[in-house]
């Protein structure tokens, strides 16, 4: 072919993005247009990520390594299947990478789930990181908070809701987070788990940093540190594993350093009930779990009530549909068998579109975890693009979806907008002596990505 492989992928987190790199240094003259729903780049690294986690933010710097290169090109702004089709879309490209993530919240399916004070974790997570599509403030009225889950999303809930907001206030937080954030009257906060420390999702490194706020102080009951042969196995195959049953088991027997916000973390109680009076949150139900020797548990009829006022569901994300595109409602991803995107009526491999990350594997594992995953797509793509299977787009031309994009007045941000968009953050932090200060409002970051465009 004398023209370059022209593909488009949907989704400029970090799936996204490693999956382009991966294709440019793939010794192929590739073009790859990076399309995004939101006005800036980044995904889960600026709106999944606790702002009181710089270490992981610096992921950014490497990401904007990739988007530096000529042969990406980020168009911000964009929601395909709305703003454009994906039938449209192969008329641009030879071939289309979804990488669209996961934002929702997955259910916990106890009664009560839907109560006033019962959060999505996911949700929580939107409104502190200041993503435009969720709230703008928060009720943090109650004392007392459950949060069920033992990942470190859960973790992550629960230290922004220990912490106060001027420990906070020196991160990129917005205001409104923040005027949100200083009303917090959280001072205990219980986070659930089912099963035993073996078990737990956490990384160790989160876990050492709950204590590392002068204001929390991590309780663990020396009666939840408990293990059986599955359990030891777990810890030996694992050293990762095995540092985070350290940690907690150096909670559960070292002394009070009396700091005013506790957080409990709780193993062995699996949540059967959310409690409420007049539609809110007034309590937590669990049952007390023990071991059956296989690292898994069963209930042991013994119950107990939590007083809480407020519960936040740390059970997973859950990724949404694409209009046009298989999707498959039980699991939350689209269809596939390791890369090529799979039609559910006939089991065969739609021709040209491709998954990966969280929408092709569900929302597990870290953010490296995405690079091998990207690697087992692009190399199913770059395999059909050898074999001359995928199909010829009418419009192989670089630059005729700009022209398509400006024909149907779509606002849409660029690599260039990006950098506007960055300093004017970075000015409003400036301001107050931080590094950043983040814009919310949708138009706002587009004024500021695209100034010469009228909202």
């Amino acid at each position: 072919m004398s023209r370059p492989l022209r593909v488009a992928v949907v989704g400029a987190g970090p799936a996204g993005i490693y999956a382009s790199d991966l294709l440019m240094k793939s010794g192929e003259d590739v073009q790859i247009d990076l399309f995004e729903r939101m006005p800036a780049p980044f995904g889960l690294i600026r709106y999944g990520v606790a702002p009181d986690h710089p270490r992981i933010k610096g992921i950014v710097k490497s990401l904007h390594n990739v988007l530096d290169k000529d042969h990406l090109r980020f168009l911000g702004n964009i929601e395909i299947g709305r703003d454009i089709t994906v039938e449209e879309l192969h008329s641009f490209y030879d071939a289309i990478v979804f990488s669209t993530g996961a934002t929702g919240d997955q259910d916990l399916r106890v009664p009560g789930s839907d109560l006033k004070g019962s959060f999505g974790a996911g949700e929580f997570v939107g409104f502190y990181d200041g993503n435009p599509d969720f709230e703008r403030s928060w009720d943090l009225s109650a004392e007392k908070v459950a949060v069920i889950g033992v990942g470190n999303v859960a973790l992550d809930v629960a230290r922004i809701l220990a912490k106060t907001g001027d420990e906070l206030r020196v991160t990129e937080i917005p205001d409104n987070v923040y005027e949100s954030l200083a009303r917090n009257r959280a001072t205990e906060i219980h986070v659930f788990g089912r099963r035993g420390p073996a078990q737990a999702k956490f990384t160790p490194l989160e876990l050492k940093e709950l204590d590392h706020s002068p204001t929390i102080e991590v309780v663990v009951n020396p009666e939840d540190i408990d293990y059986d042969e599955g359990s030891e196995r777990a810890r030996r195959e694992s050293k990762s594993q095995d540092l985070v049953c350290q940690t907690l088991e150096q909670y559960a027997i070292r002394d009070p350093k009396g700091a005013p916000h506790k957080l409990f973390i709780h193993f062995f109680e699996s949540p059967v009930e959310i409690i409420g009076d007049n539609g809110e949150v007034v309590g937590l139900r669990t049952e007390r779990t023990t071991l059956d020797g296989q690292g898994g548990v069963t209930g042991t009829g013994e119950f107990t009530t939590w007083d809480v006022q407020a519960v936040y569901r740390a059970v997973g994300y859950r990724s949404e549909a694409v209009n046009e595109v298989p999707f498959d409602p039980e699991r939350a991803v689209i269809p596939n068998d390791g890369g090529h995107v799979i039609d559910p009526a006939t089991g065969a491999p739609i021709t040209g579109l491709y998954a990966t990350g969280w929408i092709k594997r569900g929302p597990i594992g870290l953010i490296g975890n995405t690079k091998s995953d990207a690697k087992e797509t692009t190399e199913m793509l770059l395999s059909d693009y050898a074999a001359g299977s995928l199909p010829e787009p009418a419009h192989p031309e670089r630059e005729a979806i700009l022209e398509f994009l400006d024909s149907r007045d779509i606002a849409f941000t660029t690599w260039e907008g990006w950098h506007l968009l960055d300093a004017a953050e970075r000015q409003l932090g400036e301001a107050e002596g931080r590094e950043r200060k983040k814009i919310v409002e949708w138009n706002e970051m587009v004024r500021h990505a695209r100034p010469e465009y009228e909202i």
